[in-house]
């Protein structure tokens, strides 16, 4: 079973969850493990998209197109991303985090920011339950970071997660905190 066939799998499971909610799924879902956005290679933190779904309007087809980041390789964590952006599927991602997400998201039973949601207890225990049907995940973590190559100067790199603005500075201020991105951003360190 490849990571796409698991994850089409969990969507065909989670239906009756999302139907019992009254947000029955829509037909034509495809699934893939791969990078949402540019902001999914960002530092770990707030700012790393672990997860996206496109709208009809993005697709050929008329397909909603997930995406579930290949960092994840934690069933539970996958499954609950999973949720997260089939929320945006019903949706056909037209309110983005906004009040009809939230009705969408909290009726499925996540909990939390909405741009940064985690399971309920009872979503918990229900995905739990689905994932005991299942086969493991098929899927590693995938570091794309890990071939970086390291900083040989004595300024610091930064870089702005959002917008990729670069910039440089010493170790001393950055001991005093991360500045903000012309954009608006908390930059980040890069190694």
């Amino acid at each position: 079973m490849t990571r796409e066939q698991w994850l089409l799998a969990l969507v065909v499971k989670l239906n009756d969850t999302f139907a019992g909610a009254g947000y029955p799924l829509p037909a034509h879902i495809r699934v893939s493990c791969g990078w949402p956005t540019q902001r999914a290679l960002a530092p770990t933190g707030k700012s790393r998209s672990i997860g996206q779904c496109f709208s009809t309007a993005c697709s050929a087809d008329s397909a909603h197109e997930v995406f579930v980041s290949p960092a994840l390789d934690d069933a539970e964590q996958v499954a609950a991303v999973l949720v997260h952006e089939l929320c945006h599927a019903v949706d056909n991602c037209r309110h983005g985090h906004g009040p009809e997400f939230r009705r969408i998201a909290v009726a499925l039973g996540l909990e939390g920011p909405m741009t940064a949601t985690v399971p309920g207890e009872q979503l918990r225990e229900r995905l739990n339950a689905l994932l005991a049907e299942m086969p493991d995940y098929p899927h590693r973590t995938l570091d794309v970071r890990v071939d970086e190559k390291k900083q040989g100067t004595r300024l610091r790199k930064i870089m702005c997660p959002e917008c990729g603005y670069t910039a440089r500075t010493t170790r001393q201020w950055l001991d005093r905190g991360l500045p903000t991105c012309p954009c608006g951003t908390t930059m980040a360190e890069r190694s």
